[in-house]
Order: C-alpha cells, then structure tokens, then sequence
C-alpha cells in the first residue's frame, strides 16, 4: 500500500527513486518469473471448459468486451450477444495465453477463484429476476493480494503467507452483496512495498515481477498495486482493486494508463486487509475508465463496524449526465507547468472546459517522522491481522516473518528485508504515535488547505503519485486519470485531490477531464 515513489515532497529521497520510469535501459531483476506458482494448479479447475471455449468464440465475443466499459458489458448481456459465463471465459483465456511463460508475459495475476465458472452461471440463470440489480452483477473484479477472500490463500506476495486461507474482507463480502465475482487476486509489490527497500515495484516472492504493458522491463509498474493495474491496461480484467498507504493506488494507475481512486480513510472498511498503518490504509477501484471506477466503487461501501474509521457513504449514486465543469477553479503548481509538457496540455484541456486555473508556488513542508509512523503502526496491525483475520500461518508478529525470511533469503527475500529490519528496531509508544499522527496531518492540510482558502480553489492538479505523501496524511481523497504518454511511451496521469469525502466532486472533475481529452491507448502488445 506504501509508494512514496514519485512523491515530489516526500522526505526519503531514496523512497522517491524506486518508482523512478527506466527508459535509457531495460531493467535489470534478480527475479522474473515466479518459482512459487504452478500453471497447472493454476489452470486445473478450468480445463474442460477453456477447451470448450475456442479461438473463434474468443474472438466473437471480444467486440463486446474489449476495452468496453460496465454500461457498455451489461449491455451486451442484456441483448443476448454475451453471457457472464462467457466474460468470464474470455478474462480466464486471456490470462492464460499472456500472463505468464511467453515473451509478452506480465506476471500480474496470482490466483484464481477456481469456483468463478460456477457463480458466473448462477449470475446467468438470474437474469430474468425482476430485482434491481447493481452494475456490478456478474462482472469479474480482480483483487490485490493483501485483500481476503475465500478459496485463494490471502499472500501479501510473501511466501510467509503461501496458505493464509480466510475468510472474505468486508469489501468483498459487500461485491458479492452486490452480484460481483472474484476473478482472482493480482500480484503486488511484496508486503505492499513495505518490506525490502531497494526492490523493484511489482516485485513478489510468490508473484514474481510484474511488467508494464506499455514497455516491459523498461517502464517501472509502479507499486505496490501493480499487478491490479497492469492486469486492467492489458484487459486481463474489467476492474480490479488495490490498496493505498501513500501512492499505491495512484503510482500503478497513472503508470499503467489507467483510472485509480484513493478514497478518503475510512470509506472503504480495511477489514480482513493485510495493513502497514491503520491510520493510512484504504483499498479503492482500479479501472480503465472514470464511470467503471465509480461502480465499482459504490460496491463496496458500507459501515463496517470492525473497523474504527470506517463510516457509511451517503451518496453513491453518481450522475454523469451533463457534466460541466463551468467555473470551477484548480490549482496548478507552476513547477510542474514549466517542467512537464504532458500537465501542462492536461491543464489546457481543463481549461477548454469552462475551468479557471490558478498557477502557485507549494509551500516548503517537511513530512518529519513518515516512515517512523509506518514503522510503529505496522509493527502493532500486522499482529492485529494475523490475530483477528488471518489464517493458521503460524506467525504472530513482525520479528516472527523476519526471522522466517533468513532461513531461506535466496528465495523468499532476494532483495533483503530492510523496512521489516527497521520496524524491529523501532520504538516508541502510543503518546509518540499520536503525536507523530497529529503533527503529519495538521502538515498534509496546511499543504493543500493554504492555496485553496487564498486561491478559492475547488481542488488541486498533481501528477502521478507526486503529492500523494501529503494526501495520505490529510485523509484527503485523489484519483488519477491517464494523460498521455511520455517522448518515450511511458504513460502519466493528472492526479484530482479533494478534501475529505468529496468523492463526487473527484469523480465529477475526472470524467469530465477524460471526455475531454481522451487520452488513454491500449497497450500496443496487448490489443
């Protein structure tokens, strides 16, 4: 869930370098492909019917999936051209033919629901029900591996958590609620990116490395939900969901061309997720589009009473319908107007809308004490999942996982462990964590609160993951919708942020954007 990476104002200079984009060479892993994943397990459920399922039958229906968002799939069930047990064939083919083992292999799933054929009949054969259903009936989501869910082993990427069987998150408990299926779980960045310091995004020790659509072993996936967004670019998923400390949403979407929201703390329950920090923590939709996002979204709402932020979100019904963003005023740093090419005709497409932009200078803010609050918090909520919403792994803490890994640091540690080894040797107790949460967040609001009280701002314009650090802190909102591609095809995104619980006004601005601009491609290899 953790990625300062591109974060422009994050404190660890090292921590900003990891999501760094490589384009001069191609990168170099000590790990590709993973050695913990057996294709024919994997595969073994679905052998009589993908050999049913033909090249013609795959390309027959492919018109009416596609790269087609949630409207434009149920549409198609509606009409009789498409069953649910056929999307699902069709996302089960694809993976297979390009996930994993080929030259164009992107390791970004892990598992799957080997009971997906089975529901998606029975979302069939409701069909005909006069009950109103949600859009999200019958459409398979993917989720990060940190997220439980029955008949997959919940891993975090870590072989420590191989046969972490559990039961269901309560966000997954609301998408089945709501008529979703599980597709699978997505590889990630092992521990969401708080384990092994100088790694590679997308890394996993159960998952291998996850590439990036847009230019394999050149462009970094971002992280730490990098398999849920490359798995939706390269339409081995209609949807997916990751998980965000600070930028693991937002890095992997904007990376990998795709729509991501980071919602406010406590919109989405964290229950049954393997955390960093309780007070950071939040899953959020990963998509191709703005309207996708926010179905899937509303999916998974509701109070969820184990959780202590979690609240009950009023509005969920979003209406796209004559959107106008006429009079509204953001803010753009004016650093990343003279320096990036691919903002500043975002903000020129913004502005083609109705918007009146206000060009400033941030203020200098130091993030002191990030990576202790991570620290400390970690160090109490992973002995709290494995207590409360783990399986029978045999670990109950931080140092429990530590001393595992060097009993075999070839294979399940090939790039060290050195964020586990600082969270041992941090200290401090309840009244320093409080204080260090008190203090970040006043710093993350004053960040975004000044410029738009003195500018009389709606929201403000970021890049990527940029700004995500001060977010995180504030519980401020954000979503990232694709902007381009870069002289050397890396994609980027232009990041909303909100204050806290405007959601709709985020998803409001972001279509708004999209239909303007239009800028998202599928991947060249993956069409």
């Amino acid at each position: 869930m953790f990625s300062c990476a591109d974060d422009k104002n994050s404190e660890d200079e090292n921590i900003d370098s990891r999501d760094s984009l490589k384009t001069e060479k191609e990168e170099e892993f000590k790990v590709l492909d993973s050695k913990n994943i057996t294709q024919d397990s994997l595969w073994a459920p679905f052998e009589s019917d993908l050999a049913k399922f033909s090249e013609d039958k795959y390309e027959a229906i492919k018109p009416h999936i596609f790269d087609k968002n949630i409207p434009e799939i149920q549409e198609a069930v509606k009409n009789g051209e498409l069953t649910y047990e056929e999307l699902s064939l069709f996302y089960l083919y694809r993976i297979k033919r390009i996930d994993r083992e080929n030259e164009f292999s992107l390791n970004s799933v892990i598992s799957l629901n080997p009971n997906l054929l089975e529901e998606a009949r029975e979302k069939d054969e409701q069909l005909n029900n006069s009950e109103e259903k949600h859009l999200i009936t019958g459409i398979p989501v993917l989720l990060k591996d940190n997220i439980n869910t029955q008949n997959m082993a919940t891993t975090a990427g870590a072989i420590a958590l191989q046969d972490n069987q559990t039961e269901d998150a309560f966000i997954v408990q609301k998408l089945k609620e709501n008529g979703a299926l599980i597709l699978g779980k997505s590889n990630l960045s092992e521990w969401a990116y708080f384990f092994c310091g100088e790694c590679p995004s997308g890394y996993s020790a159960i998952g291998g490395q996850t590439l990036n659509p847009y230019g394999r072993k050149i462009f970094d996936t971002g992280g730490s939900s990098s398999g849920s967004a490359v798995a939706v670019a390269a339409n081995l998923a209609p949807v997916a969901i990751g998980s965000e400390t600070s930028g693991s949403i937002l890095s992997p979407s904007s990376q990998n061309s795709v729509v991501g929201l980071k919602p406010t703390i406590g919109n989405l329950s964290r229950g049954g997720i393997v955390p960093i920090s309780s007070y950071l923590d939040t899953p959020g939709p990963i998509t191709k589009s703005v309207i996708d996002n926010a179905i899937l979204y509303s999916a998974m709402t509701g109070k969820d009473v184990e959780d202590a932020f979690s609240i009950e979100v009023e509005n969920t019904d979003f209406n796209f319908e004559n959107t106008t963003l006429d009079g509204k005023r953001f803010g753009a740093f004016k650093q990343l107007m003279q320096e990036d090419s691919l903002y500043k005709r975002a903000v020129n497409d913004l502005k083609s809308t109705g918007v009146e932009i206000v060009e400033f200078e941030a203020e200098e803010i130091e993030l002191e004490n990030f990576l202790r609050l991570l620290s400390l918090d970690m160090k109490k909520d992973l002995p709290d999942y494995l207590e409360k919403y783990g399986g029978e792994t045999g670990f109950t803490s931080v140092d429990d996982i530590v001393k595992f890994n060097i009993e075999d640091s070839i294979n399940r540690m090939p790039y060290g462990q050195a964020l586990f080894d600082g969270i041992l040797h941090e200290s401090g107790d309840t009244t320093d964590l409080d204080s260090i949460k008190s203090d970040l967040s006043e710093k993350g609001k004053k960040y975004f609160d000044t410029p738009m009280q003195e500018h009389n701002l709606d929201g403000i314009l970021s890049i990527n993951n940029y700004h995500a650090g001060f977010a995180a802190v504030a519980h401020y909102p954000a979503i990232t919708v694709p902007m381009g591609y870069s002289e050397e095809g890396a994609p980027k995104g232009l990041t909303f942020f909100a204050k806290s619980s405007e959601e709709n006004k985020l998803y409001q601005w972001a279509f708004a954007y999209e239909q303007a601009s239009k800028r998202r491609e599928t991947p060249k290899n993956y069409e």
